[in-house]
């Protein structure tokens, strides 16, 4: 079998087919430029290529939980029945075909990409011969139903599914060079330019998470036909006839103008989808207006409203504005950002997928913008708020991720604090699959002349840059430890810059060049720059340092007001009640504030991961007696207790148990 020699780019990177955005000042690298050869993320795409896709197979393709493939099957009438699921599961089973497809693109194999084939023919046939594809529907009114008309329902999904199916088609034709499943997506861009080709406040209020914008310009990336940008343009602006017409709210972004929104707000998934397609405009049309708003925005994230884990998205349920002047705009408010400086721990809903929806944006404007800040965002929640979505074997997941757990809950909470292998709203679990399997695509770009390197990690690059091509090979042990070496294998007769991200936690960095220590400027935060001709054989290493480190919050974040969390290079800890004694409970201990931490690695633990251990102090009477709501202050007894912290991505795969990421800090 032999694949095409093309940009493989996907959606959670954008793709790019050889296109140029003209208002990106950095490029990406086709995917199967970058292999890992070993380390973390090498074992991590390893679970995911030999766990999580087949895994997920085996739920998608039979109907023990939900129906996702006979879905489309039955809206073909390749079988009968009756849909039985949420209305975006289309667009969840568009997903884990992206997530083959990068797969594909590192490691072919035949039997899946002739499975994918057998898939995009039922999909095919499922879909109208106007475009319009979208099962619910569909199968309802195959089934006889008067009242199942496209974009009935302004919650329907719709636009979410058809969004991913356009990007995980494009993905599939720049991997396999194949045209059936793009030859769908066409189709169905098509009926989106026939249905919006007026727009009107109605159809405006039809933007529920918003994939769509990504998926359109993927396509226009790949096609460079300018019809799929001026779509992307007109269902981006549309949105504003809905803020102007009175009809709006925070919960899905439109109860204002875009170009007037200071804070982020409304159902996390839905705004990091929003911002990051706004940027992926940004990149092709260089509106000013655009990119002002998107980093007021980003502003507002990552100062106020952030968990530490990189994880958005704090509440179930909640309303906005604040402002109880303006009682006629309050809205109910789902699965959200809060209000500045809310983030609660135990009953955080931090979705994956607005987790997810975090990196995408950020990755975009990094792109956009080379600017090192959007890189930290990124794999702080790459390796924290992501890959705690998933268990270490790759089978179970969290829809929510928490930064507290205790035993017992202080109320019922809707979902599972324990990994499971599915949820009706399986939105999270393949949104993990395909940006795990991509991972490779983030830890290089380049531009001109110049070799951008954002995530350390054992890999190998090969890629042209300036016409010529470009061999760099990395080995690490990071995140574990900060010593990175580079070694030049194969190289051009151009000066090449290389650019090494310098993370904003590491102060200290330096390098060395072929054993000599350079005096390159390296603050944290930003990119260290050696540019000069190469030659095979020339090694760089770089050494960040990674101390443990306690951190504390804003005081104005209340729940963590007096506590402190463990961090270690990108890397978020906590603490579970499996690394306490037997009998201490999370809510009797406390981190003394001159506590020595210190890290070792732990092969045999979680998959071999670094601990970070210290002497706690544990107040032995703390408990709280009786239903009271306060009591007198009682005098606790304490003793000290040495526990282990753990990397948050990897908690609750040691059984059921309590954890905090954050602990109360006693002064000493």
């Amino acid at each position: 079998m032999k694949f095409l020699q093309i940009s493989v780019l996907a959606c959670c990177l954008g793709v790019a087919g050889g296109h140029e955005s003209p208002h990106a000042k950095v490029a990406r690298l086709p995917l199967q430029d970058v292999q890992w050869t070993g380390g973390f993320w090498k074992d991590r795409v390893t679970t995911c290529y030999d766990g999580m896709i087949p895994s997920m197979w085996e739920i998608m393709k039979g109907t023990e939980y939900k129906p996702f493939l006979q879905h489309f099957r039955i809206a073909a009438g390749l079988a009968g029945g009756r849909y039985r699921g949420a209305k975006w599961n289309d667009g969840d089973f568009y997903k884990w075909m992206e997530g083959v497809c990068a797969m594909l693109a590192v490691r072919p194999d035949a039997e899946w990409e002739a499975r994918l084939d057998e898939i995009i023919d039922v999909i095919g046939q499922a879909q109208r011969e106007d475009g319009y594809i979208h099962t619910p529907i569909l199968i309802a009114a195959r089934n006889g139903d008067p009242e199942a008309k496209p974009f009935s329902d302004r919650f329907a999904f719709e636009m979410y599914n058809m969004g991913h199916l356009i990007t995980a088609a494009c993905v599939h034709h720049e991997v396999t060079g194949k045209d059936n499943f793009l030859k769908i997506a066409y189709r169905t861009a098509a009926f989106l330019e026939e249905a919006f080709s007026k727009p009107s406040e109605e159809q405006a209020r039809h933007a529920i998470c918003p994939s769509h914008y990504m998926g359109i310009l993927d396509l226009y990336r790949l096609t460079g036909e300018k019809r799929y940008l001026d779509l992307s343009a007109k269902l981006i602006g549309m949105r504003d006839l809905v803020a102007e017409g009175g009809a709006g709210g925070d919960d899905n972004q439109d109860r204002l103008r875009f170009a007037d929104q200071k804070e982020v707000m409304g159902h996390a998934v839905r705004a990091n989808y929003l911002y990051a397609g706004i940027a992926d405009l940004y990149a092709e049309t260089g509106d000013a207006s655009l990119k002002r708003t998107l980093e007021t925005l980003w502003q507002n994230l990552v100062e106020k409203k952030m968990y530490i884990t990189g994880a958005c998205g704090a509440l179930y349920d909640g309303a906005s504005p604040d402002a109880s002047s303006d009682q006629g705009n309050i809205t109910r408010i789902h699965q959200a950002y809060g209000r500045n400086y809310q983030l609660p721990n135990t009953t955080a809903h931090n979705e994956t997928c607005a987790n997810i929806g975090n990196l995408l944006w950020n990755w975009r404007m990094f792109l956009l913008s080379g600017e090192s800040k959007y890189m930290d965002v990124l794999e702080l929640t790459l390796y924290n708020s992501v890959l705690s979505g998933v268990s270490l074997e790759g089978k179970d997941y969290f829809y929510t991720n928490p930064l507290r757990v205790t035993d017992p809950l202080p109320i019922p909470l809707r979902w599972s604090r324990e990994r499971v292998p599915f949820v009706t709203s399986y939105c999270c679990p393949p949104n993990v699959v395909r940006t795990v399997a991509q991972v490779n695509g983030y830890a290089f770009a380049k531009s001109e002349q110049a070799l951008w390197i954002n995530l350390y990690g054992t890999n190998r690059v090969a890629t042209t840059i300036g016409g010529e091509q470009w061999v760099l090979s990395q080995t690490t042990a990071y995140p574990w430890d900060g010593k990175i070496r580079l070694a030049m294998d194969t190289c051009g007769t151009e000066e090449l810059a290389l650019r090494l991200r310098i993370p904003g936690w590491a102060s200290g960095a330096a390098l060395w060049l072929n054993g000599e220590k350079m005096s390159v400027a390296s603050d944290p935060g930003t990119y260290a720059i050696i540019e000069r001709e190469w030659k095979a054989g020339d090694v760089v290493e770089l050494q960040v340092p990674m101390e443990a480190q306690l951190i504390e919050s804003h005081p104005l974040v209340e729940e963590t007001r007096n506590e402190v969390a463990v961090k270690r290079g990108p890397v978020v800890y906590c603490l579970e009640s499996h690394d306490l004694p037997e009998g201490v409970r999370l809510a009797d201990v406390r981190v003394p504030s001159d506590i020595a931490l210190a890290a070792r690695h732990d092969q045999d633990l979680l998959d071999g991961v670094h601990v970070v251990s210290g002497e706690l102090t544990v107040h032995e009477d703390a408990q709280w007696d009786g239903g009271g709501l306060y009591r007198p202050h009682k005098r606790a007894k304490a003793k000290a207790v040495e526990a282990n912290f753990v990397p948050y991505y990897a908690w609750a795969n040691r059984g059921p148990g309590e954890m905090s990421v954050w602990l109360p800090l006693e002064i000493r």
